[in-house]
């Protein structure tokens, strides 16, 4: 026995990477449009089991920031760097990405031994496979959306050759199917493996199978957007995830009283369908979690879970409005076999199927918004405020825990690198990438307090913002705030940005106004 222990002791010593353990994988997860309260960990009433699961073997953040639309906050993402250094002014849904002076995370990982797979919502201007990603399915540019088929300039992609679309076709369900083949090829590999899920629901339109819609229709026909909102922030305090000291954002203006809506069945029914995207995700996640755990991968790998905004209030609140925020003209040919998509929702018009295009509204979106103020593209916490939850058995020993360190998605790039022990490249098949703007999350996965962002800034949309430590500057931009002035919140006492201080803190408003004219000079923001 002793000598087999000394030969075994030589062997090490003459064969050191023998010793060298198996760096992390990285299961990054992220949906499209799901407001703060939605899922169940984070006070909300719909069925998200495996979501869940995440955050009670895991961690939640509770002061997480996106950039309040889709294509900023990828470019932020997957590069760690402000969407304005990337080419992506930050206040449009979409925009080209100036790569020559960033990198991504996929193409560091990929050139340092990881396999690298991607499903989803890709907005690049090359294929995924072409920036880094081995494997990819999903759709090349996010145009015109359907759940159940192609329409035009909405190609699906698997790898780098166009992919026929099945009778069956439902496109979170396929996103499903391939990230769980991904993923069990990926496992059974020798290689430490990045899997991006970028799942488009629920962002609209609003479709969903009957069968997954069903469960839901009484749970909002009996309930409406005012006493589910009511439970949401009853449910956050439970959990403390709303602090006794905040006063949840009011109702906004123009969104009526549950009990004087004329068309409750119609409006349960919109709420319905959003749930049941939501819960087809979740679906999807418990078959990517049963992968990890059978294949042994689970205790070393990193699973994040997030939004890339706040809710889309799309879809208005009668039955005139459509769900993209604007009338869809009849005779628009959208699908490439000729059918007609009927633009808006209403009481004769209930959503779901293929032939709707439609959003759930201002009021539910403001249930989702819960106890945040506003919605997708505004600077206020509704917009910009993502649930994230971040699992990993082997450094987050105990699970259940919440944090309220304030954090970003560009420090995803920096964390990734951290754990993986790779340098942030100075050079780049031939780019020579801006310095990361991103900081490490994992002292805060191990317990610690990690060195804060001194600022963090957005231009968004409808609005612009700046946080320093607990105090926040937002001002509204749009046709209806061409007057508007910085407002002030103290987010630790104010959350829900009720009491703006800014006539009583001249001084802090002038020194948050001057960091933000800084940072929008420095990094090209307009």
């Amino acid at each position: 026995m002793k000598a087999l222990i000394l030969a075994l002791t030589l062997l090490f010593c003459i064969c050191p990477s023998i010793c060298v353990a198996r760096k992390p994988n990285v299961l990054l997860i992220m949906v499209d449009d799901m407001g703060w309260s939605d899922i169940g960990c984070y006070g909300g009433e719909l069925d998200t089991p495996h979501i869940d699961s995440l955050a009670n073997d895991g961690l939640r953040f509770t002061a997480f920031y996106n950039n309040a639309v889709c294509g900023a906050t990828r470019a932020s993402l997957l590069s760690g760097l402000y969407c304005q250094q990337t080419g992506h002014r930050g206040d449009r849904w979409n925009e080209p990405k100036d790569f020559s002076k960033c990198v991504m995370i996929s193409e560091v990982l990929q050139a340092n031994g990881y396999n690298t797979a991607m499903v989803g919502k890709w907005q690049g201007r090359d294929l995924a496979v072409k920036r880094g990603f081995d494997r990819f399915f999903g759709p090349n540019c996010q145009g015109k959306i359907s759940y159940w088929n192609a329409v035009q300039n909405n190609d699906f992609y698997l790898d780098d050759k166009p992919w026929e679309f099945t009778e069956d076709f439902f496109m979170t369900e396929a996103f499903n199917d391939y990230a769980v083949e991904f993923l069990q090829d990926a496992a059974e590999q020798k290689e430490p493996f990045f899997l991006y899920a970028a799942y488009i629901a629920p962002h609209w339109p609003l479709h969903a199978r009957v069968k997954d819609i069903e469960p839901y229709r009484e749970r909002y026909l009996n309930k409406g957007w005012d006493e589910w909102t009511s439970e949401r922030h009853q449910s956050q305090r439970k959990l403390g995830l709303l602090p006794a000291a905040w006063a949840p954002a009011p109702k906004a203006d123009g969104i009526p009283d549950w009990s004087k809506d004329k068309n409750k069945l119609w409006q349960a029914e919109r709420m319905a369908v959003y749930a049941a995207q939501i819960t087809k995700v979740d679906e999807g996640i418990g078959r990517l979690l049963k992968v990890l755990k059978d294949s042994g991968a689970d205790k070393n790998t990193l699973v994040l879970f997030l939004s890339d905004n706040g809710a889309a209030s799309n879809g208005g609140i009668g039955p005139s409005k459509s769900g993209f925020g604007f009338p869809l003209k009849k005779g628009s040919t959208w699908r490439k076999d000729g059918d007609l998509i009927k633009g808006g929702s209403g009481p004769d018009h209930m959503p779901g199927p293929a032939d709707t295009f439609a959003g759930y509204g201002m009021a539910w979106a403001g249930t989702s918004s819960a106890p945040f103020r506003s919605y997708k593209q505004s600077a206020y916490e509704g917009g910009i405020r993502t649930p994230l939850i971040a699992r990993w058995p082997k450094v987050i020993t105990e699970g259940g825990k919440l944090t309220d360190q304030p954090g970003h998605v560009m420090d995803f790039m920096a964390t990734i690198l951290d754990i993986a022990d790779i340098d942030y490249p100075k050079e780049f098949l031939g780019r020579h990438p801006l310095p990361m703007e991103g900081r490490s999350l994992t002292p805060i996965f191990r317990g610690e307090q990690r060195e804060a962002h001194p600022m963090l800034a957005w231009n968004c949309s409808y609005g612009r913002s700046i946080r320093m430590g607990d105090w926040k500057l937002v001002k509204p931009k749009g046709k209806k705030h061409k007057d508007a002035k910085w407002e002030l919140y103290n987010l630790k006492q104010d959350g829900g940005e009720t009491k703006n201080r800014a006539s009583e803190k001249p001084d802090q408003v002038k020194k948050m106004k001057a960091t933000y004219e800084a940072w929008q000079k420095r990094v090209g923001a307009r």
